[in-house]
């Protein structure tokens, strides 16, 4: 394909052919006041892409709350989030998917994807410590779902333990509506001195412009086009889409980066991710508000023969654009031959604001970039919505469905489902401790992470129901805000912003649409009241195969900081004697619950209400008492309700812990036992700091319940409807998932 001649004219149908509408390519030619080359054409077409360009979603990302004390860049205004956590440090943090490569390569789609978010962090000066992940398969009966899970999760363990930094938690969640379209949202966290923050800027008219790191190849050309398309037997075959990563360059990358980062000449640096130099270029260049002139023959090259076309859309990963300031090359240069990585001078910053492309002596692309980025003159679109019609079906009565009482079989069985069953198979295959930095890791509410040099801590947590936001858009997304501020409170740690990943279907299906926008005003509404402004993050539409679209899933990244680390409070409980002590209300709320959807073969609402100032209430009564040294152990009620949260409190003690619960309630049992209430926390307390919990929470108008008390029995017990052996749940919650894998 030697197309990419500057007399070469694009017609309408070559324009269709990369994705482009006709009004995209109308739009083109009147930026131009020409046709476009075939060079630019790609160009556009990545750029332009839903995947960088965000034009079906951006009026409404813009409408989520963005500003706060901790708040040290606006959202989207670098590759990552940043906030404010005292001691001039600054967290940086992000989160993204990699669903369409992980679909079609799981082990190099999930492993890239790890990779990426760790450069979006690093380029910014700031050093990663942390990684988490956000998993969503099909049915796990099915072989390809199993093949999927287990090679995504492989990829992530590989790439994260050869790069050394731990991955301390996430999320595992099986449903029918993945299948075909896996989710694979990786997220990543770093420290930096909030000072020598890294801008992703070009600026200084002749400042030269380097590209380092690794070789240029062929694999990923068109990956930002391909994930804003829908997944087809055609787009699955297509793995040269798919990147491949290199876990020890990027090592290498990382360090290098870091020792660059302490330079006062170096200008600005950005990552190649998506859509390769052609991004980095343009965005750079765009936010300067300057021009490059770049050479593709000084482009270090993995594959002979490659033309200009493919030199500028190639993903090939562990790649970085630099740019510095005049004279200090040498030093540069310097830099990267110590730690054996490519570095290369392909050009400068200009005064025309265009991107120039040479190839050969031969100019083959000359186009402006503020019209090829987010935020300048690429296109935004408003989408049609319409709310979904299987929502009017999708609402389920009490009396529709019987109390079985079979307590005892329905807890092993909800023990046992995938959504619940520990992901011990899956965060083992993870080195959560390198860097001896891990408070605590995957399995509990949140990751707790120590910050070195200080007493101080950060708490992470990835959630999202996916099954909450498509019976209820709006509801739903409040409560995967509120769920993940509840998690990194119940660590000890107050929550101060969030990142998010919003996958969704088709943005051109209307009903589609209306759950996007219906869900990001659930995020946008609860952050403001959780005070937790949102930093940034990314959409990933077009998850569906055969027109069936995954469950509206909108993953939420929260951090928290911990003032002193000697709060961290696990979930598992610590001393007979001990008081079980509910904060909140028991509501038995039935709606998307695990238990009506394994029991009863269900998924159908109602879901009420999240009475935001409640949850608030809740949180702080949690937080205050911990770091007032009263609770011993907190756990939220989530999937699986009130039995599933005692079981898994037990099974996370050590030694013969049990626990006997005693409730007067008038809600029916089953729903007592296993609806998911939401806005309460369980938690532990001596006998002596029962009654400084209890008037906290009057304080602040929280209803509190003691429910029971911890005991050496080995045994769950509720009231006299309910009895099982910590030796009966350990293997059913412990060890199923893996034999599901190994099947």
């Amino acid at each position: 394909m030697d197309k990419a001649s500057i007399d070469y004219s694009v017609d309408l149908d070559i324009a269709k052919e990369h994705g482009l509408s006709e009004e995209e390519y109308k739009q083109i030619l009147s930026i131009l006041k020409r046709n476009p080359t075939y060079v630019e054409i790609g160009i556009f077409s990545v750029m332009w892409s839903e995947h960088c360009s965000y034009k079906s979603s951006i009026k409404m990302l813009k409408t989520f709350p963005r500003d706060g004390d901790v708040m040290l860049v606006g959202a989207g205004e670098e590759n990552a989030g940043i906030v404010d956590i005292g001691n001039d440090m600054a967290l940086t943090f992000k989160i993204e998917s990699h669903n369409h490569p992980s679909a079609v390569e799981p082990y190099q789609g999930a492993a890239t994807g790890v990779g990426g978010i760790m450069r979006d962090i690093f380029t910014m000066g700031a050093r990663p410590i942390a990684s988490l992940n956000s998993l969503r398969f099909g049915s796990l009966e099915i072989a390809r779902n199993r093949f999927l899970l287990d090679h995504a999760v492989q990829g992530i363990a590989d790439y994260g333990n050869c790069l050394g930094i731990p991955t301390v938690g996430g999320e595992v969640v099986i449903e029918d509506s993945y299948t075909g379209n896996c989710l694979v949202n990786a997220m990543s966290v770093g420290v930096g001195h909030k000072d020598h923050i890294i801008s992703a800027i070009a600026k200084g008219v002749g400042n030269p412009v380097y590209i380092v790191g690794s070789k240029t190849g062929k694999d990923g050309i068109h990956g930002a086009t391909f994930a804003s398309v829908e997944l087809t037997e055609e787009t699955e075959s297509k793995k040269s889409n798919v990147q491949v990563g290199d876990p020890f360059t990027e090592k290498l990358l990382l360090e290098a980066s870091m020792e660059l980062s302490r330079k006062d000449w170096l200008v600005g640096m950005q990552d190649m991710g998506a859509a390769g130099i052609t991004c980095s270029c343009t965005e750079m260049s765009a936010k300067g508000g300057v021009g490059l002139s770049i050479n593709l023959d000084k482009v270090p090259l993995r594959e002979k023969n490659m033309n200009p076309y493919e030199i500028m859309l190639s993903e090939s990963q562990e790649r970085m654009l630099v740019v510095i300031d005049k004279g200090y090359d040498d030093s540069l240069i310097e830099i990267f031959k110590k730690w054996d990585l490519d570095c290369e001078c392909i050009g400068a910053v200009t005064d025309t604001g265009n991107l120039e492309v040479y190839s050969k002596g031969e100019k083959v692309a000359d186009l402006p970039c503020d019209p090829l980025v987010l935020g300048g003159g690429a296109p935004q679109y408003d989408m049609p919505s319409i709310e979904p019609a299987y929502l009017k079906s999708s609402i389920v009565k009490e009396s529709d469905f019987d109390d079985s009482k079979n307590y005892r079989e329905i807890l092993l069985n909800l023990l046992a489902c995938p959504n619940i069953t520990s992901k011990r198979f899956v965060f083992e295959q993870y080195d959560s401790t390198v860097r001896t930095n891990t408070v605590q890791g995957p399995g509990g509410s949140a990751a707790v992470v120590r910050l070195k040099g200080t007493n101080k801590a950060i708490s992470i947590s990835t959630d999202c129901n996916g099954r909450f936001v498509y019976l209820n858009p709006y509801e739903g997304g409040k409560r995967a805000v509120a769920e993940s501020s509840r998690n990194v409170v119940c660590t000890g740690a107050k929550p101060i912003a969030i990142t998010n990943c919003l996958n969704f279907g088709n943005p051109q299906d209307p009903e589609v649409y209306w759950q996007f926008k219906r869900a990001v005003e659930g995020i946008g509404e609860a952050c403001k009241v959780l005070n937790t402004p949102v930093t940034g993050g990314n959409v990933s539409f077009y998850n569906e195969t055969n027109d069936s679209s995954i469950y509206p899933t909108p993953v939420i990244g929260m951090v928290g900081l911990m003032e002193d680390v000697s709060h961290s409070t696990t979930i598992g409980y610590k001393e007979p004697g001990d008081i079980i002590l509910c904060i909140g209300n028991l509501t038995g709320e039935f709606g998307g619950s695990e238990y009506l959807k394994v029991i009863h073969g269900e998924v159908k609402g109602p879901i009420s209400t999240l009475d935001l100032a409640q949850e608030v209430a809740v949180q702080e009564v949690c937080l205050e008492s911990i770091q007032s040294g009263y609770i011993k152990s907190a756990h939220d009620i989530s999937d699986g309700g009130l039995a599933i949260n005692i079981a898994e409190s037990i099974l996370s003690s050590v030694g013969s812990i049990g626990a006997e619960i005693h409730i007067t309630s008038k809600i029916r049992t089953d729903l007592l036992l296993f609806g998911e209430s939401q806005s309460v926390i369980i938690v532990t307390v001596s006998k002596e700091n029962l009654h400084n919990v209890v008037l906290k929470a009057k304080a602040n108008d929280v209803f509190t319940q003691c429910i029971g008390s911890v005991n050496n029995s080995g045994r769950l017990t509720f009231n006299d409807v309910l009895s099982v052996e910590r030796s009966e749940m350990s293997p059913a919650y412990f060890e199923t998932l893996g034999k599901i894998i190994d099947y």
